[in-house]
């Protein structure tokens, strides 16, 4: 998302790498990052109805009591103009932080041009408003429900004789001399490479973990979800609090924004 009240270009032109040319034009102009759940993605994604009017909007309040108090930040709130269902939330909260590595946004065309479309100016992480915590909840328990249920499929064999199954002459050999050749044994499936999950997958599957007992050790979820430890700690990070005293030291629960409303 771009800041159209941030900064213009400052020096424009262009910059030589490896026998090619950055466009820097755009270079100092302010950009804003945000990191959003995967269905708000898809919705500001899909082509809208109408054309004319905007996929969202954003409100920004400030208190004008307070507003040069840096206790006192904008509040940010993104509302969507247009859901794919009607029973997606529409009302979502933007927390804003600038305490972050300096970054810039880049972006290639197929014929090969790179650009510099700007740099970061604020980063926002984006949650459900609490107006909409129980029906964001609930559609997150459909997903999961929807994730957990394995499909099976059944193929019929057109060659039933059983042929293809049996040993080909020359397959099976018979040693007659020296010790019996030993067994390998199977790689533990802790030794095997994990492969990830969709990130929106994952965070539903934590959600109906979570469901199940209101605390978690780490180990306990890598072996329930079987996912790489590093990439189960991210999600960890944005979903969950650790404990680090108390009776359930060691372990992760829910956010409070995250929590059911009957927990």
């Amino acid at each position: 998302m771009e800041d159209q009240g941030g900064g213009g270009g400052g020096g424009g032109g262009t910059k030589q790498t490896n026998n090619s040319y950055v466009d820097t034009s755009k270079a100092e102009r302010a950009v804003w990052l945000m990191k959003c759940p995967p269905l708000v993605s898809r919705c500001l994604r899909a082509p809208p109805s109408d054309p004319s009017r905007p996929v969202a909007k954003v409100v920004v309040s400030i208190d004008p009591l307070n507003s040069n108090d840096d206790d006192s930040p904008p509040q940010f709130t993104m509302e969507l103009a247009g859901t794919e269902a009607g029973h997606i939330p529409r009302c979502y909260v933007m927390d804003m932080s600038k305490d972050f590595i300096p970054m810039s946004v880049f972006s290639d065309t197929p014929q090969g041009k790179i650009s510099v479309e700007g740099k970061i100016l604020n980063k926002f992480d984006m949650r459900p408003h609490n107006q909409n915590l129980e029906l964001y909840g609930k559609l997150c328990r459909e997903r999961t429900n929807k994730y957990m249920v394995k499909s099976r499929q059944i193929q019929v064999i057109d060659n039933d004789s059983g042929a293809h199954m049996r040993p080909m002459p020359g397959m099976i050999s018979f040693s007659t001399s020296g010790p019996p050749e030993k067994k390998k044994t199977p790689a533990k499936a802790t030794d095997t490479k994990r492969t990830r999950r969709d990130r929106g997958e994952m965070e539903e599957i934590v959600f109906k973990l979570f469901e199940r007992q209101s605390n978690w050790s780490l180990r306990n979820l890598i072996q329930e979800t079987d996912q790489p430890e590093q990439f189960l700690k991210d999600i960890l990070k944005d979903l969950c609090v650790y404990n680090n005293k108390g009776t359930n030291q060691g372990t992760y629960e829910l956010k409070p924004e995250y929590r059911k409303s009957g927990d």
